[in-house]
């Protein structure tokens, strides 16, 4: 693996006597009565026992989970587009992808280079505007590469994300949960310093119970939920601007009120926004729905 200048760099200004010595380790967590950030967690709710360190020289302030009961619902967009809206504040942002078997935050940030690695460092690629992103995609030969792994494999390579990353000055971290409420977002709830969870949906009848599922996961780990999020809420006429509700009347306001949600945020359906993700340039998509949500998060 060639190791760019900037990474050499990095090596260096976090090298030196302090943190630990990784040149002896096998990353056989088996063997090992070590307490390093290597180890593996077991399961079990005592959330203390797992909560995993960053690697000596990374700096994570505040970690944010982005996540869904179900998939297709708009998830990883509504991450990237939370990290674009914090860097564009000023505010160094970042993406853990957590949904390893489905990653799809590269291609929106128009990412295609490998990450780079060395024995001891893992190093976040760096978006167009600047967004550090980790991922499974980055670490694969191509990516159409299938990962075909059990859930405790899954729910390890996401805490090494976290902890053997040389994450650089983060202000906001957000983490794109694959759907579900399985072992990957347990793991990332015993693991991380969640502060806040945003909840994604969309306005189908179907998806309330899918809701109260990612709701009732946040309470049993004790998280609070910062906002939830409808996506493709609406679709409005780029010619006369009347508005119509192609899935279903709007059902967010319901919700929020029937799960004490403060801040519920409508996104609408958008054919120019679509082809910006697809072309790898989700950076440079305007969306003023994410306003209030920004906002909400820059606060807390």
């Amino acid at each position: 693996m060639i190791i760019s200048a900037k990474n050499e760099e990095r090596i260096m200004r976090h090298q030196g006597g302090h943190g630990e010595d990784f040149e002896d380790c096998t990353h056989d967590c088996s063997s090992c009565s070590s307490n390093c950030s290597h180890a593996q967690g077991g399961g079990g709710m005592d959330f203390s026992e797992f909560k995993k360190p960053l690697m000596p020289g990374a700096s994570v302030k505040k970690v944010f989970a982005v996540m869904s009961g179900k998939g297709g619902v708009g998830k990883s967009m509504v991450t990237a587009l939370l990290a674009k809206g914090m860097q564009e504040r000023g505010y160094k942002a970042a993406v853990l992808d957590a949904d390893i078997t489905g990653p799809s935050i590269p291609r929106l940030f128009g990412l295609k280079e490998s990450a780079e690695a060395t024995e001891s460092y893992l190093f976040p690629s760096i978006s167009s505007k600047g967004t550090q992103v980790m991922s499974m995609n980055l670490l694969l030969g191509y990516a159409g590469e299938p990962v075909v792994w059990r859930g405790p494999v899954l729910a390890g390579v996401v805490t090494q994300f976290w902890s053997d990353v040389l994450w650089e000055e983060v202000d906001y971290m957000f983490v794109d949960m694959p759907p579900g409420t399985g072992d990957v977002p347990l793991t990332v709830f015993q693991s991380l310093p969640i502060k806040g969870v945003i909840i994604v949906t969309t306005p189908q009848e179907l998806v309330s119970d899918i809701v109260e599922k990612a709701v009732n996961m946040t309470a049993i780990v004790d998280i609070p939920i910062v906002a939830l999020v409808e996506n493709m809420s609406y679709f409005k006429c780029p010619d006369c601007g009347e508005v119509h509700e192609i899935f279903g009347k709007s059902k967010i306001k319901e919700e929020s009120e029937r799960f004490d949600i403060n801040l519920s945020v409508r996104l609408p359906m958008d054919s120019e926004f679509s082809k910006l993700a697809d072309e790898g340039r989700i950076e440079e998509a305007v969306v003023e729905g994410m306003k209030p949500l920004l906002d909400l998060i820059e606060k807390l």
